[in-house]
């Protein structure tokens, strides 16, 4: 379906990209895919090429009130450190690179079915459809830089990335992280609220 839904864009590692991206965006110059690794007291995630060869890998500290998590390469190298704001209004993560860049994603809590997150300090956007489970990331300029696509009803979380500006990579990979944390933060609040509301009853 991830294939050839204008949809739901979600595809794994070895099938063509999606017609809808192709159609809007031309070929992507590289396709990154994503999978969670479940039941650990850490949280994994393990970002692989098209050929499933493992090229990023991101761990958030457990327990940990900021969910800091750290994002490195295949040999180990940092790339990334993620940081939650704790106490605010909005969805609030501070990214910090390896090469000194460093950028905030921030995401208001209200906007439920099309969302539009700002990557505060790059001046891009990611645009969302959380029904669709897919995302594009946009440049200052207005010119897309990736699109992000989740697959429906897996435990393991799998997203796929196709990127568009390859110079932007390592960014990229930092902000679908984040990304993922932030959806998860919204599942859990959700589930929490729905447990009360049963248990109020």
């Amino acid at each position: 379906m991830g294939v050839f839904s204008k949809v739901h864009r979600f595809r794994e590692a070895g099938e063509v990209a999606n017609v809808n991206n192709v159609d809007r965006f031309g070929e992507p110059t590289k396709s990154l895919f994503t999978t969670s690794k479940v039941f650990t007291l850490h949280h994994k995630i393990d970002i692989t090429d098209a050929g499933e060869n493992v090229v990023y890998h991101a761990e958030t500290k457990f327990p940990s009130l900021h969910d800091k998590t750290d994002i490195t390469d295949a040999l180990g190298n940092q790339v990334a450190h993620i940081e939650r704001k704790f106490f605010t209004l909005h969805e609030r993560h501070f990214v910090t690179m390896a090469d000194g860049t460093s950028f905030e994603v921030s995401n208001e809590l209200f906007h439920l079915i099309k969302d539009i997150t700002n990557i505060e300090g790059l001046g891009w956007q990611l645009r969302g459809n959380i029904l669709g489970l897919n995302f594009e990331l946009y440049d200052q300029y207005g010119d897309i830089i990736a699109v992000i696509a989740q697959k429906m009803l897996s435990i393991h979380d799998k997203y796929c990335i196709d990127i568009y500006k390859p110079e932007y990579e390592k960014n990229v990979v930092a902000i679908l992280i984040t990304l993922q944390h932030m959806i998860k933060d919204r599942e859990n609040a959700a589930d929490s609220s729905s447990s009360s509301s049963s248990s109020s009853d």
